[in-house]
């Protein structure tokens, strides 16, 4: 049934690709906060914990994504163009937060090298997206919609196999 349902939902992003986009608004928007919150309550968990002034970056970080989540709120309704702004313009600025946080804590976190490449990841989706913004929404949905056909085709064949197995 998880395929069926994966291969419905990959076919309707590709059919009904601005519902997918207004669905993915309001997923979007809802990360932003949940993201924001998560990374303001790492901050203020730092600052209690140390004296070093890294957090501030994050805290940074976490209140321009709460903002960027509740501007996505309050209009709902926004275009595929704003939409991209918005997710290029999150992703650039939380990349360079982390890159920064992570160049701030190298001495005292092994292995930063990983929160580099997701700081350089987040800026050069977020260039990507800033820069073309329609045509980056538009590429999530079609690239969300590819995925869900293929994990879809995947589970549906596995759970064949299985049945075949039993």
């Amino acid at each position: 049934m998880r395929g069926i349902v994966a291969v419905l939902f990959g076919v309707l992003c590709f059919i009904l690709t601005g519902a997918a986009i207004f669905v993915l608004v309001i997923w979007v928007g809802a990360f932003f906060v949940v993201d924001g919150v998560l990374m303001i309550v790492g901050a203020v968990r730092s600052a209690s914990a140390s004296h070093m002034s890294h957090w501030l970056w994050q805290l940074l970080g976490g209140i321009v994504g709460v903002a960027a989540g509740i501007l996505t709120f309050f209009w709902p309704g926004i275009t595929a163009l704003t939409l991209g702004i918005f997710i290029g313009a999150w992703a650039l600025v939380t990349g360079i937060f982390e890159l920064i946080t992570a160049v701030r804590l190298r001495s005292a976190l092994p292995n930063e090298w990983l929160w580099i490449v997701n700081g350089l990841l987040s800026v050069l989706f977020g260039l990507f997206v800033f820069v073309f913004p329609g045509a980056g929404l538009i590429a999530i949905v079609y690239v969300l919609g590819f995925y869900a056909i293929f994990a879809g085709v995947a589970m549906i064949m596995l759970s064949l196999r299985l049945k075949k197995a039993a």
